[in-house]
């Protein structure tokens, strides 16, 4: 005997429209024997659920725009403002959705008053009972963290609007490149403006913090005649977006994946990365972390700040070391065989191995008097710089010290994040970006290679009235 269920439903005419056809489907199923029927059948399944989840959408967002709930909200929104706004009734407006279907909603709009002499310029006003809903560019949640995640995660723009089409999201380029970025924009407001949780804390654990710098080109306009059509002539200038990640190792010197990484990236000049990077650290509890590393390159912009850095978060001198990457520095340790001419390939193999070795074990004072013993005849000047290299930093070089409490000696994880972030992203043939655009997909794309994409949505749902000053 079936069970039968008789489900009664009271709804508008248009939901009922696109739920009686698929209640039809319940009780009378297609049949298919090929793959294409099968693939075709469930394109059109998918598209009236869409549908029919849009209407009902639009529904539950008209319900939430008109409770007492949102009403309060959008109140503080209006305080919270620094200019006052005059309510102008009630209007229509279209919203984008995740479903694919556009749906219109009823919602109060504020404008400033304006003034006589102003009367001329742009005077966008506001939604708060929307931005109460985290609904902004005309857009739901879901389909604004959902483009700037295919902004971010895939090759290009273009790509990201091709992946929506193929989902029944229709958007023109365009409106991808305004959500996206305005999203990315929204989250760093707020990142300037709350504080930010990571989760676990790092006390008791064993932080490294790593930076490094990349490549790519910006476009820059160049001064004079405009082109024939009136745009802008430009120059491509190669520039360095500065990237940093914070991770926690365990016992063992392995990145614990119970505390995901930290990865953000900016293309200012490093006195702007460190006050950010200060931004994370100083909300992490670092000074509970029982071991702190900084390695890096030898970059002299990263190691004059650190020490201010370390001031600035009161952490105690015992906490700290300061690590010269193992990798670079035989790197150098190539230059100076490379200068030695007379010798044969195998002589400079040799040479490297056997001080790679003492450097390693922290024979920093050996390496040094080696190089100074071969820093002779004409190639003596190249291989004095060198030498310099490693006076400079033999405190950095504690190589011995550092592998015996289970810390890393190579800064790989931020050589990655740098391939993975910046160059398989921004950099390429004939790409130019301005530079907003860049930080903008810098930082999508760094919480998410970071594993922490909801964290970046929650951020760019939070009101910040910043935006509309």
């Amino acid at each position: 005997m079936k069970n039968e269920a008789t489900v009664q439903i009271e709804c508008s005419p248009e939901i009922a429209e696109k739920l009686i056809p698929l209640l039809n489907l319940v009780n009378n199923p297609q049949t298919s024997s090929t793959a294409e029927e099968i693939e075709k059948q469930e394109k059109a399944l998918l598209k009236q659920v869409n549908e029919l989840a849009g209407l009902i959408l639009q529904q539950q967002i008209q319900s939430s725009i008109d409770s007492q709930e949102v009403k309060e909200v959008e109140n503080q929104i209006l305080q919270s403002l620094p200019h006052k706004m005059i309510n102008k009734g009630k209007v229509v407006v279209k919203l984008r959705t995740s479903t694919g279907l556009d749906i219109i909603v009823w919602v109060c709009y504020f404008a400033r008053k304006e003034k006589r002499w102003s009367k001329r310029k742009r005077n966008p006003g506001i939604y708060p009972g929307l931005c109460a809903l985290g609904i902004y560019e005309r857009c739901t949640p879901a389909l604004a963290a959902e483009v700037a995640l295919y902004a971010g995660m895939l090759g290009s723009l273009e790509e990201a609007k091709q992946v929506l089409a193929e989902r029944g999201i229709e958007l023109n380029y365009k409106v991808v490149r305004i959500i996206a970025y305005q999203f990315a924009e929204r989250a760093r407001l707020a990142q300037q403006m709350k504080t930010m949780d990571f989760g676990s804390g790092v006390a008791g654990r064993k932080v490294v913090i790593s930076a490094d710098g990349g490549r790519i080109r910006l476009r820059e306009n160049k001064r004079g005649k405009k082109t024939t059509k009136g745009g802008n002539r430009y120059r491509g200038e190669w520039r360095e977006p500065k990237l940093f990640i914070i991770y926690v190792v365990d016992e063992e010197g392995k990145m614990e994946r119970s505390f995901l990484p930290i990865i953000d990236a900016l293309i200012r000049g490093p006195d702007e990365m460190f006050e950010l990077l200060y931004t994370y650290l100083s909300q992490i509890s670092l000074t509970e972390a029982d071991e702190i590393l900084f390695i890096a390159d030898g970059a002299t912009w990263i190691w004059n700040r650190i020490p201010d850095l370390v001031k600035r978060l009161k952490l105690a001198p015992d906490q700290v070391h300061e690590l010269i990457d193992f990798y670079h520095a035989v790197e150098h340790l190539g230059t100076v065989a490379s200068q030695k001419k007379s010798w044969t390939a195998k002589q400079r193999k040799t040479w490297i191995k056997k001080h790679r070795k003492l450097l390693k074990e922290g024979h920093i004072d050996k390496v040094i008097s080696a190089i100074k013993a071969i820093c002779l005849g004409p190639s003596r000047r190249a291989i004095k710089t060198q030498m310099n290299y490693f006076i400079k930093n033999t405190s950095r070089m504690a190589y011995n010290r550092l592998r015996a409490i289970k810390m890393p000696i190579g800064s790989g994880s931020v050589e990655s994040a740098i391939r993975r972030v910046v160059n398989l992203r921004l950099k390429g043939p004939c790409i130019f970006w301005l530079k907003e655009s860049a930080e903008a997909i810098l930082l999508l794309r760094s919480y998410w290679k970071a594993g922490r994409w909801n964290m970046l949505k929650n951020m760019a749902n939070t009101f910040v009235h910043e935006s509309f000053s």
